[in-house]
């Protein structure tokens, strides 16, 4: 075998690993938002406010760029997690136009009873890896990230 088709194999060998492990992750997601009697995608939706709030709360379209997906869907879905009592909306204070949302107590408190056995489920996940590892990981896999889109964004055009 060549060294471009040796590649090549590689190549297709990386995006069936990247199936295989996003086909896992969704379960896992399906299983989480289950323990919360929340659909995965509401799930994700508190996940990523989650992450990206610094005390302010999180605009939807913060939530709708970080997860990829439409940000009336993010209007929609964390409308009914506030019904539920997962997360609070307020208007921004720099910009009327705008809702702030952040976890309540409540969804802040579920998550925190589901962190051990996330602890167990990262531990065996990711068994092997030691710190220097996982974080060569991360930074090759947001490289690669990067470059995707930038791919994607070709393909649309036509340049590619």
């Amino acid at each position: 075998m060549g060294e471009k088709d040796q590649l090549d194999r590689a190549v297709r060998d990386f995006i069936w690993n990247i199936v295989e492990i996003h086909s896992q992750l969704e379960e896992i997601h399906k299983s989480w938002a289950a323990m919360m009697g929340l659909s995965e995608p509401q799930w994700l939706i508190l996940m990523a406010i989650d992450e990206l709030d610094q005390g302010r709360g999180v605009a939807g379209v913060a939530v709708a760029n970080k997860l990829r997906i439409h940000p009336a869907f993010v209007t929609n879905q964390t409308k009914k997690l506030e019904e539920m009592g997962f997360l609070s909306r307020v208007t921004s204070p720099d910009d009327a136009r705008f809702l702030q949302m952040s976890l309540t107590q409540r969804a802040q408190a579920e998550i925190m009873n589901l962190s051990n056995k996330r602890k167990a489920l990262n531990s065996t996940m990711f068994a092997g890896l030691d710190d220097a590892s996982f974080d060569y990981l991360n930074k090759r896999l947001a490289s690669i990230a990067k470059n995707s889109r930038l791919a994607s964004q070709k393909l649309s055009i036509g340049v590619l």
